[in-house]
């Protein structure tokens, strides 16, 4: 009897555990938590009295090297607060490096958790949620912690990958390079210093300042632009071209090319190549001509030529003939484990972007739509885009209503009243003072998708003599791609 009644204590005992708690156990007061974890990484929580049970795991978004690292809960200040009003617990970490860090953000979001767990008990629900690099950084918690989830929101998120965005970033000044500044020697890849790299973007910028005040550099920035689908309407703080004001627009896709040239393309990639341990993109076999014919902004590029009197198609001859660049499969294979996506979700994913976003374009959604398709995980996928300028600009209202919604299909187990109209009723009710512009939209294709789920992605680089990533002098030879294949997840 009297070990019946031990089994029963230790069943009872374990079942309470496993139980989500009440709410009311949580907290009685406010809790303001801040710490530091084993790796080194901080992270700050946030527990309102009256906690309703559910904690939101966010991701912030990309921190260069050498800038402050702080831990961070929510996306910005107004939200938090409404948040915390609405009785949401909020808990985030700084990830123990700066740069491409997701090997340290992913473990470190995780044991951000356990650490929340251990102090305030086991969460009803758990949301992993993210802006930008932390949509990368969420969607990788969401295909292979989902155990730990129960379902996750990305916003203005890397969610094409980390091998097709640096692919994408290389494609513009690959052309800016070859069009503008043929003899210039400026390195693209395989970049040997944080140094070079920074000697690289400011020759690149000089390059594109001295373009800009003519009608025929005007053209080729717009399609370098076209080819990494940058909008001519990316800053929320200038007024919105006409569709056929194609000088406006050029005037728009030139400051984020700035933009594009001065971070992402030369300093941040010389990082991510130093944890890849090599050159991870490549455009060896990339047909130029199709990818401005599937560009949204041809018709802008076309127009401008004409105006400047060029010819394109002289221009894209430049492109096809000029020497190409071969990826370090070694990079790849790192990359592609990393920072890649199999599309396989098991709970419930909602995506939201903005339409006018030139670090990370809108089209991204359709590359892991497109992984989430082929992995049988469409069902769990929705995805859903905001009619504004600029990158992670939602207001509070946009982003609780994203949450309600997937909250409504996490609870529901549909995606009732996720249409736009019904975002924008929820972020009204939300906050009313803030907009709310969920609008029926439908992104063009990704330019150079890459994911896990297409086998056939693997196969479109090059392993080098000696394994190291190089400029290639010889075109037709580059236009040849060898095998690669993935390391399987």
């Amino acid at each position: 009897m009297h070990r019946i009644r031990t089994r029963t204590l230790v069943a009872v005992a374990a079942l309470l555990l496993a139980a989500p708690l009440t709410p009311t156990a949580y907290a009685a007061e406010d809790v303001h938590a801040e710490g530091r974890l084993p790796s080194g990484a901080t992270y700050v929580m946030d527990v309102p009295a009256g906690w309703n049970g559910t904690v939101l795991l966010y991701s912030h978004g990309y921190t260069p090297s050498g800038a402050p690292n702080a831990a961070r809960n929510a996306p910005d200040d107004t939200t938090k607060s409404l948040l915390l009003n609405q009785g949401y617990a909020l808990i985030g970490s700084s990830y123990a490096t700066t740069g491409w860090a997701v090997t340290e953000a992913v473990p470190d979001q995780l044991a951000t958790l356990d650490t929340f767990t251990a102090r305030f008990g086991r969460a009803g629900r758990t949301i992993a949620w993210g802006t930008s690099y932390g949509g990368l950084v969420t969607t990788a918690l969401a295909e292979h912690h989902a155990h730990r989830l129960t379902g996750s929101l990305s916003m203005c998120g890397l969610v094409q990958g980390g091998v097709a965005n640096w692919n994408s970033t290389l494609d513009p000044v690959f052309a800016l390079k070859t069009l503008l500044a043929p003899d210039s020697g400026i390195r693209l890849t395989a970049l040997p210093s944080a140094a070079a790299a920074t000697q690289a973007s400011d020759a690149m910028a000089a390059v594109l300042t001295e373009a800009q005040q003519t009608a025929d550099g005007r053209a080729r920035i717009a399609l370098a632009a076209a080819l990494h689908n940058i909008p001519g309407w990316n800053d929320p703080s200038q007024s919105r071209p006409a569709p056929t004001d194609w000088e406006a627009q050029q005037s728009g896709q030139y400051q984020a090319v700035v933009g594009l040239v001065k971070f992402p393309a030369f300093v941040w990639r010389q990082e991510a190549e130093s944890r890849a341990g090599g050159t991870m993109s490549w455009n060896t076999g990339v047909d130029y001509h199709a990818m401005l014919r599937n560009s949204p902004y041809l018709k802008e590029v076309k127009e401008l030529y004409e105006k400047a009197g060029l010819s394109l198609k002289s221009d894209l001859n430049t492109l096809d003939k000029a020497p190409r660049i071969r990826a370090d499969a070694k990079a790849v294979d790192w990359m592609s484990r990393t920072s890649s996506f199999t599309g396989r979700l098991t709970k419930p994913q909602l995506t939201i972007h903005t339409t006018g976003d030139a670090l990370i374009p809108v089209q991204s959604e359709s590359a892991y739509r497109r992984a989430a398709t082929a992995a049988g995980s469409a069902p769990l996928l929705r995805q859903r885009y905001v009619d504004n300028a600029g990158h992670c600009t939602f207001s509070p209202g946009e982003q609780l209503a994203a949450l309600h919604t997937l909250e409504d299909r996490i609870v529901t187990g549909h995606w009732a009243g996720s249409d736009p109209a019904a975002l924008n009723s929820r972020a009204d009710e939300a906050d009313p003072g803030s907009p709310a512009r969920y609008l029926p939209y439908s992104p063009a294709g990704y330019p150079r998708p890459y994911d896990r789920a297409h086998l056939s992605d693997g196969h479109r680089t090059q392993r080098l003599p000696g394994g190291h990533g190089s400029e290639v002098s010889d075109s037709s030879e580059a236009r040849v791609a060898l095998p690669y294949t993935p390391a399987p997840s």
